[in-house]
């Protein structure tokens, strides 16, 4: 499953995915990774929250990212929940079309069993049509 919080910035989105993650740790039985583009949050996130601040990594591009989502969850078979926070900017994604690396997540989470909650800074109209289905929370 892959579920998508829009919005402009500043609009609450990592306050939601924050209450979020904090709230599905109590209820899931394998472990939550949280990936974001400092370590800003981490006195926020629960202290069984996996936080991977992607700015560590120096990924490049896209193709990069997902390889990164790859062999997060080779390391971690028990892993269930991935959380984005800031999502166009770690997956390198910025002014650019997002698409086919939703599409390629999306795969992602059927083979591996991975749940995603992914924040986009992106005002609803400007989501490509065949992502709407997956919008869980526009703010």
């Amino acid at each position: 499953m892959v579920q998508l919080i829009i919005g402009n910035k500043g609009k609450g989105k990592t306050r939601y995915l924050l209450e979020k993650v904090n709230s599905e740790i109590k209820v899931v039985s394998g472990n939550i990774c949280y990936l974001d583009k400092s370590s800003k949050h981490m006195f926020d996130l629960n202290n069984q929250i996996r936080l991977i601040n992607v700015a560590d990594f120096m990924i490049e591009n896209t193709d990069q990212f997902i390889g990164f989502i790859l062999g997060i969850i080779s390391q971690d078979h028990d892993l269930q929940q991935m959380y984005f926070d800031g999502f166009l900017r770690i997956a390198r994604l910025e002014g650019k079309d997002i698409t086919k690396t939703i599409n390629r997540i999306c795969k992602i989470s059927d083979t591996f069993g991975v749940n995603f909650f992914i924040s986009v800074s992106l005002d609803e109209s400007e989501v490509p049509e065949e992502l709407k289905e997956l919008i869980a929370i526009s703010l």
